[in-house]
């Protein structure tokens, strides 16, 4: 997995020849708003950043579901808008030919409206424009959205590298009316993403030598906000996921999205990743995985292995038994593979090896080490699917 080298935050944080420990840094977007139909108030947020077009990003989905709601309420702000489609893909071509549109626009900022892939590439458009991003996630699925980084792919969905940004979103805002209104798999799928957050802050704190995205070393604040995620999403996940499934907002889901999307994206960024992100992005790597499954579904299984590679069993077993009780993955089966496909688990472990924080992991990190715990883990989720039954998982995959 390759980094850009358009922007490296290490250079800035924690060079090479500074003579001293890396410092703690903590990064964040300047706003974050969420609640009940804060859609329609985006015009009026780009106020703080004196905005008066912009250059719309929307996936198809958001286009056709929010697309509408989301022009009026520009504007009725007095907000001009250039409108383009992602297709699907957050690739160098598709972040060139969106960059290469709205350059002639004149155009103050980026809104990324969508999912995770059309976040990243709205971040990447507004870095190479010089201009502010806003992003709009219609989906809490990942924690994607706080973040200053993109995940780049290849045309066919392969994870392929990542690349940083000196600047944050300057503002994202969730509308929970319409993460209520999305398929509940997707809130799912972020309750993975985000529960890998704790396990890796955790790790990258006790580890001496662990640096986060931006080379520096974990925060406090980062590593309490992971745990509060997790604790948040096991007290609360199973009536999130409840709320998303009859189409209502409550408490529960709020505070979800909000785990989701804000705790989990500041977690990761500011205190570390480690093996669940290592093993969950080299996944991507199989055809059949990438093509049918969410990211916060490789995660849940990344990070599975990730508490085998630390000899966490006990804990383990925790986090399988919630997995299984909101309808995520905890055994190979549910990815579509077996632990007889040697080619599949080979190309896995090898890939895990390439994501540039594996290192953080406070151990020797081997192929057949890998390999080791995805298996082990498969065998736990096993013997947990056995014991509690897979409804929940056979209701979101249909």
């Amino acid at each position: 997995m390759e980094v850009s080298t358009g922007y490296l935050p290490q250079a800035v944080f924690a060079p090479a020849d500074q003579g001293h420990p890396a410092p703690r840094v903590f990064i964040s977007p300047q706003r974050y708003i969420q609640g009940r139909g804060v859609l329609r108030s985006v015009g009026r947020y780009l106020s703080l950043l004196q905005a008066k077009r912009a250059g719309l990003l929307m996936s198809q989905r958001s286009s056709r579901n929010e697309g509408d709601l989301l022009l009026a309420g520009l504007r009725s702000a007095g907000v001009d808008a250039v409108v383009s489609t992602f297709q699907g893909e957050c690739t160098t071509d598709e972040i060139t030919a969106h960059t290469t549109a709205f350059s002639k626009e004149r155009i103050d900022c980026v809104i990324a409206a969508g999912g995770g892939k059309c976040i990243d590439t709205g971040k990447a458009i507004a870095f190479r424009l010089g201009i502010p991003v806003v992003v709009v996630p219609t989906l809490a699925s990942n924690d994607a959205p706080c973040s200053a980084l993109s995940v780049l792919y290849s045309p066919e969905g392969i994870s392929q590298g990542v690349e940083f940004y000196p600047n944050s979103p300057a503002i994202v805002v969730v509308d929970t009316d319409i993460i209520a209104a999305a398929p509940e798999r997707y809130l799912v799928a972020g309750m993975g993403d985000a529960m890998a957050t704790w396990y890796e802050a955790s790790v990258c704190l006790r580890n001496p030598a662990a640096v986060t995205t931006v080379g520096a070393r974990p925060t406090l604040a980062a590593c309490a906000i992971g745990e509060v995620c997790a604790h948040t999403l096991f007290q609360e996940g199973c009536a999130a996921a409840a709320a998303v499934a009859s189409k209502t907002v409550n408490d529960a889901l709020e505070s979800v999205v909000e785990a989701n999307t804000l705790l989990s994206g500041l977690g990761f960024e500011s205190g570390g990743l480690a093996g669940a992100h290592a093993v969950a992005q080299s996944y991507t790597a199989i055809p059949h995985v990438r093509a049918n499954y969410l990211h916060g579904e490789m995660v849940a299984m990344g990070t599975l292995a990730q508490l085998m590679m630390e000899s966490r069993p006990k804990e383990a077993t925790r986090v399988a038994e919630f997995f299984a009780a909101v309808g995520l993955p905890i055994h190979l089966g549910q990815l579509s593979l077996s632990s007889s496909d040697t080619q599949a688990l080979e190309i896995v472990s090898e890939a895990s090896l390439g994501f540039p924080f594996v290192g953080n992991m406070p151990m020797k990190i081997t192929p057949e080490f890998v390999k080791s715990a995805i298996l082990d883990a498969h065998h736990l989720g096993l013997s947990i699917s056995e014991q509690i039954g897979d409804s929940a998982y056979r209701h979101l995959q249909g």
